[in-house]
């Protein structure tokens, strides 16, 4: 993963109510949530979680599948492990480093 994909991914979680929102999807497993689903267990209002659901799909931490007349949003479980590696890939890098 490259620095741009990573920076744009984490500015996505940026916020307390898109946190919450990828939060609810990730509880929700590989089944995800319809957006009723999501709004009743964050109380977000409709318009607003469209929103934070639009800009969480931009940045690829969610994906939405329409089924009919349905949309199931799910966490981009893939994307995710990859933006936790990339923050984690140099951990204790420079541990006993001298000065």
């Amino acid at each position: 993963m490259d620095i741009v994909t990573a920076t744009q991914g984490f500015s996505a979680m940026g916020s307390e109510p898109r946190m919450e929102v990828l939060q609810t999807l990730v509880k929700a497993g590989e089944d995800g949530l319809l957006v009723g689903e999501i709004q009743q267990r964050t109380g977000i209002p409709a318009s607003t979680l469209a929103h934070h659901l639009r800009f969480l799909a931009s940045a690829g931490l969610v994906s939405a599948e329409k089924q009919g007349r349905t949309i199931t949003n799910r966490a981009n479980f893939d994307h995710l492990q990859r933006l936790a590696a990339f923050i984690l890939e140099e951990c204790c890098a420079d541990m006993g480093r001298p000065e």
